[in-house]
């Protein structure tokens, strides 16, 4: 108990809130480097997942090698990436890692709701004359965007508690608030930072439920 009220304290106090070093500044640092993370896993992820599963073939092969980077720990991604010429470049390890990090659950559940989409939509889009753009589009993605958000929705979630590894290569963000408490052994504000990645995670989470309950129904695969 004592060490939750010292957090308690740690976070109640305003001089822990603002200037560089605050939860204001961090806390933007890492929101910043979750979106940047975000759409670039997702600007590579969905276009491979839509077209392969629109195809249906090489999916289930892009499946699995990508879920190969779940077998190997981030951190470890990080580090062997900060020992390549990349690790010059200020918090590109970082983004690479997490981007790596993203895209397993991106592909899936793209890959996934696309296939899991009605054959026998598919065939009557075919039977009245629409191309394949026009079918991939217009029929196959709005029926599997609900597990393509589904999707959106983990590597967020996920890409927040994680990207508290930044501050082990230099970065930024709210990973630095426990590694500072580590440096002056201060378990109070060790707690305290994983407390403010928690409630991040929460609010990310109950954003993307709030967005998915005021989605249209076609959106949320209602009919």
């Amino acid at each position: 108990m004592n060490t939750l009220t010292g957090a308690w304290d740690w976070l109640t106090d305003p001089a822990h809130w603002s200037g560089d070093d605050g939860v204001w500044n961090r806390l933007a640092q890492h929101l910043v480097l979750t979106v940047v993370c975000l759409v670039i896993s997702c600007l590579i992820a969905l276009p491979v997942a839509l077209v392969l599963g629109h195809l249906g073939k090489g999916g289930a092969l892009a499946v699995n090698i990508s879920n190969i980077g779940r077998a190997v720990p981030t951190f470890a991604v990080l580090v062997l990436l900060l020992l390549t010429p990349l690790g010059k470049w200020g918090e590109g390890p970082t983004v690479v890692a997490l981007v790596l990090f993203a895209v397993p659950p991106l592909l899936t559940n793209a890959y996934v709701g696309m296939r899991e989409v009605d054959r026998s939509v598919v065939r009557a889009a075919r039977g009245m004359g629409m191309t394949g753009r026009q079918m991939l589009f217009h029929v196959e993605l709005p029926l599997a965007l609900p597990m393509v958000m589904n999707g959106v929705r983990i590597a967020a979630v996920q890409l927040v508690a994680t990207a508290t590894i930044a501050a082990l290569a230099g970065g930024g963000g709210l990973g630095r608030i426990i590694t500072a408490g580590f440096n002056l052994a201060s378990t109070p504000q060790v707690v305290a930072g994983a407390m403010l990645v928690a409630v991040f995670a929460l609010i990310v989470e109950g954003i993307f439920e709030i967005a998915e309950r005021l989605a249209p129904r076609w959106a949320r695969g209602v009919r």
